[in-house]
C-alpha cells in the first residue's frame, strides 16, 4: 500500500486554533445595525460580548480536529447489498491522474474508478454518488515532484471532511420512477388524507426552484428559501410520500383548524398527469400578465380531484430584529410571499374548530413559561430567571401549544397506511366519557384511561398493523405511549380526560391535525447489514432493551426497544448506547438512512493512522441474528444488552446501573454461554 502522507494543517497552520474576524465586525461599531448594510471594513463594536472590541476571536480548528496534522488519503468503497462484497480504492498523492475537463479545469475522474469498483464487485450503482476532486490551476504534470504531491494533498485535503465514501449498489438497477405516475400516486394520497398537495415554482438567480409538497388547508405560504431542484421532473425524482410530508406542521402552525367532513362527496379518481404541461403552465404564471416585474413564482395546488392555479407575489413587508450572540440587534426587513388567488374551500372542510390563547407562551415574541412554574405551581417571586413574571424568554417552543399559540377545543387524527386505507377521527374537549383510574403519579396526580375509540393501538389494529409501527407521518417520529393507550394525566382530580387527551394529541400540530402512520418503515434485513458491516471490516453494534414485563402499567415503558449501528471495529460500548427505537424495523430504517455518514465517522480519527481499503467478495446467507437477541434480552429483561458483531466473532454486553459489563464473547452468538 502506498504511504499515506500526513501534512500540516493549512486552515490553521498547525497551531490547533484560527484567528478569525468576530462577527461583530460585519455590523461595525453599531448597536442596531441594518442586515443590508455592512459596517466599515474590519470595524469592531466596541462593547462585543465576544472580542470585546477586539474584531477577532480564536476558535479550535474543527477541519484539524485540534491536532494540527490532516491525512491527505481519499478512499472510496462500493459495496453491493445484495451479496456484500466490498472493493475500495485509495487516492494519495502521487496516485491522482488528473485530466482536464471541457472548462479547462484539472479533475481527478473518479466516476470511472467508481464504474471499475462496481464492475469488480457486480453492483449497480447510481452516476451521481460519485464523488468529484479538483485540483487549482497551479498543479501541471511538468512540475516537480514534489511540487506536484503538495497540491494534490491540498486536494485531497479540501474533501477530507468525508474522507471515507461509500457508494452503495445492488445486484440489479433499481426500476426507474415514471414522474406522471409518481404525482398521481401523490394526488390521489391527498384526496385520502384530505390535505392539498402543492408543487410550487420560485424564483432562484436566473432560473427556479422547485419543490413539492403536503399542506393543510389555508397554510401560509412559507418563507425562506425556494426548493432546490431545476425542474418538476427532478423535484418529482426527489419527493417521496414521507419527504412531502415532512414540515407539515411546522407550514400550518397559524393555518385555522377546521372540522373534517369525511362523508362529503369523494373526489374523482385522479387522471393521469402531463408532468411537461403542468410545469409549462407554472412557469407562465411567474409572469405578470400586466406587465411589471417579474413575479416571485407561482404554484399549482391538488385539491379534490382538479388543480387550481395561483400566482405568488410579495406582501407587506415586516420588521425583525434579530439579537446577536456579539450583544448587536439587526434590523431585517423580510418580505412574505402570498398566494394572488385563493382556491374555494373543498367539501371536505366543515366548522371551524373553537380555541382558547395558550396560556404559557405570548405571540410574536420568545417569552415561554418559567420552569418555576412547572406542574401547575404559582410563579416564584424569588426565581433568578423569571423574578416572579412566570415567563422567560427561551429559543425552544411553548410546551403547552408547541408554537401554535392556541389550544383547540378538538384534535382531528387521520390513521392511515399511507397507500389506500384511513381512518378520520375528531376528538372533542368536553365529551363526557367513561375513564376509570388506572394509576397515581408519583406527584399526587391521577392517570386515567380513556375507551378504545381514543386508543391508536385500536385503529391500529383495525388496519392490520402492529403498535409498535405506529408514527407521526411528519418526520416519523414515535407516537408516544399515552395517546397509543388512551392514558391521561390529570392535572387535578375531577379534570375533563377528553380535554387533556386533546391538547396533548394536538400540540404543535398543523390547524389541529395529527397523521399517524402506521405501516412498518422501509428498512433492509438485519442479516444483510451484518454482511455489509462485516464486509467493511466495521462492527454491527445491536442493542436491544425487554421492557414487556411492564405492559399494563401506565407509569412505565414497555414493549422492546432496538438500536442498530455501524461502528469502527474497535470501539468500545458505552454506557450511553441505549436502545431507545420502538422497533426493530425503525432502528434498521434509522441505521440504513445514516450509513454513508457512519461509514465516513469510521475513518480513524488520528492523522497518522491510515484510512483501511476493504476487500471481501460475495458473502454466503448470514443466519438472521433477530431471535438470538430476543432471547438474550428476555433472559436479562429490563437491562440494555448490547452485542458487537466483527469479523473475528461477537461480543455481548449488559448495561448495569454502573456501567457496561462484558458477557460473553465467541465466534457465534448461538453457542455463547452468558454469566
Amino acid at each position: 500500500m502506498t504511504a499515506v502522507p500526513v501534512v500540516t494543517c493549512p486552515d490553521c497552520d498547525g497551531m490547533t486554533f484560527t484567528l478569525d474576524p468576530c462577527r461583530c465586525t460585519t455590523y461595525g461599531d453599531r448597536f442596531l445595525a441594518e442586515a443590508d448594510v455592512p459596517g466599515p471594513p474590519r470595524e469592531a463594536y466596541r462593547s462585543c460580548e465576544q472580542c470585546r472590541g477586539s474584531g477577532r476571536v480564536a476558535y479550535p480548528c474543527y477541519r484539524c480536529g485540534r491536532r494540527g496534522r490532516r491525512r491527505a488519503q481519499l478512499v472510496v468503497t462500493v459495496a453491493n447489498l445484495d451479496t456484500g462484497a466490498v472493493a475500495s480504492h485509495q487516492v494519495v498523492p502521487g496516485g491522482l491522474d488528473p485530466h482536464r475537463d471541457p472548462a479547462g479545469n484539472w479533475v481527478v475522474d473518479l466516476a470511472s474508478r467508481v464504474r471499475e469498483l462496481a464492475a469488480t464487485v457486480g453492483a449497480v450503482v447510481a452516476e451521481a454518488d460519485a464523488p468529484s476532486l479538483w485540483l487549482t490551476n497551479e498543479w501541471r504534470p511538468d512540475l516537480p515532484t514534489t511540487q506536484r504531491h503538495e497540491l494534490e494533498a491540498q486536494a485531497l485535503l479540501r474533501a477530507d471532511h468525508a474522507a471515507w465514501r461509500l457508494v452503495l449498489g445492488r445486484s440489479t438497477a433499481t426500476p426507474a420512477v415514471d414522474p406522471a405516475d409518481l404525482l398521481v400516486r401523490l394526488c390521489a394520497l391527498a384526496d385520502l388524507l384530505l390535505l392539498d398537495l402543492v408543487v410550487e415554482a420560485r424564483r432562484q438567480g436566473a432560473g427556479f426552484g422547485w419543490a413539492i409538497r403536503y399542506e393543510v388547508p389555508g397554510s401560509p405560504v412559507p418563507a425562506g428559501t425556494p426548493g432546490s431542484c431545476r425542474d418538476l421532473p427532478e423535484a418529482l425524482a426527489r419527493t417521496d410520500v414521507a419527504t412531502a410530508l415532512t414540515g407539515l406542521a411546522e407550514r400550518g402552525l397559524a393555518a385555522p383548524a377546521r372540522l373534517l367532513r369525511p362523508d362529503a362527496p369523494r373526489s374523482p379518481v385522479a387522471p393521469s398527469v402531463d408532468v411537461d404541461q403542468l410545469e409549462r403552465r407554472v412557469l407562465a404564471d411567474c409572469v405578470d400578465p400586466a406587465g411589471g416585474d417579474d413575479l416571485p413564482g407561482a404554484q399549482a395546488l391538488w385539491r379534490h380531484g382538479r388543480w387550481w392555479h395561483t400566482t405568488l407575489r410579495p406582501g407587506e413587508p415586516v420588521e425583525i430584529l434579530a439579537e446577536q450572540p456579539t450583544g448587536q440587534v439587526v434590523r431585517r426587513v423580510q418580505v412574505p410571499v402570498t398566494r394572488g388567488y385563493e382556491p374555494p374551500d373543498p367539501p371536505w372542510l366543515g366548522e371551524p374548530v373553537g380555541w382558547r390563547p395558550c396560556p404559557d407562551c405570548r405571540p410574536q415574541s420568545r417569552l415561554r413559561a418559567c420552569e418555576c412554574r412547572l406542574g401547575g405551581r404559582p410563579a416564584d417571586s424569588g426565581c433568578p430567571h423569571c423574578s416572579g413574571a412566570g415567563l422567560r424568554p427561551s429559543a425552544l417552543r411553548c410546551f403547552t401549544c408547541g408554537d401554535t399559540h392556541r389550544l383547540h377545543q378538538a384534535v382531528l387524527v387521520t390513521v392511515t397506511d399511507l397507500r389506500h386505507r384511513v381512518v378520520h377521527l375528531a376528538w372533542q374537549a368536553g365529551t363526557p366519557e367513561v375513564a376509570p383510574l388506572v394509576a397515581t403519579q408519583p406527584n399526587g396526580r391521577p392517570v386515567v384511561r380513556l375507551p378504545d375509540r381514543y386508543r391508536l393501538t385500536s385503529w391500529a389494529a383495525v388496519l392490520g398493523a402492529r403498535p409498535e409501527d405506529l408514527a407521526d407521518a411528519d418526520g416519523g417520529h414515535e407516537i408516544g405511549r399515552d395517546l397509543r393507550e388512551g392514558y391521561v394525566t390529570l392535572p387535578w382530580a375531577g379534570a375533563d380526560p377528553v380535554g387533556e387527551h386533546v391538547r396533548s394529541a394536538g400540540r404543535g400540530t398543523a390547524a389541529g391535525r395529527l397523521i399517524v402512520a402506521v405501516g412498518p418503515p422501509d428498512a433492509p434485513p438485519l442479516a444483510e447489514l451484518l454482511r455489509l458491516a462485516l464486509g467493511l471490516d466495521l462492527a454491527l453494534v445491536v442493542g436491544v432493551l425487554d421492557l414487556r414485563h411492564n405492559a399494563g402499567d401506565p407509569l412505565l415503558a414497555d414493549g422492546l426497544r432496538w438500536s442498530v449501528e455501524v461502528k469502527p471495529r474497535d470501539a468500545p460500548v458505552s454506557r450511553d448506547d441505549l436502545p431507545y427505537r420502538p422497533s426493530l424495523t425503525a432502528a434498521l430504517a434509522w441505521c440504513r438512512e445514516c450509513l454513508i455518514d457512519a461509514v465516513a465517522s469510521a475513518a480513524p480519527t488520528d492523522p497518522a493512522v491510515a484510512i483501511p481499503v476493504p476487500r471481501s467478495g460475495p458473502c454466503g446467507s448470514v443466519a438472521d441474528p433477530e431471535p438470538d437477541l430476543l432471547r438474550l434480552a428476555a433472559q436479562h429483561a429490563g437491562q440494555a444488552v448490547t452485542v458487537r458483531f466483527t469479523r473475528a466473532g461477537c461480543a455481548v454486553h449488559r448495561h448495569d446501573d454502573d456501567g457496561v459489563r462484558l458477557l460473553a464473547e465467541g465466534p457465534d452468538l448461538r453457542d455463547l454461554r452468558l454469566t
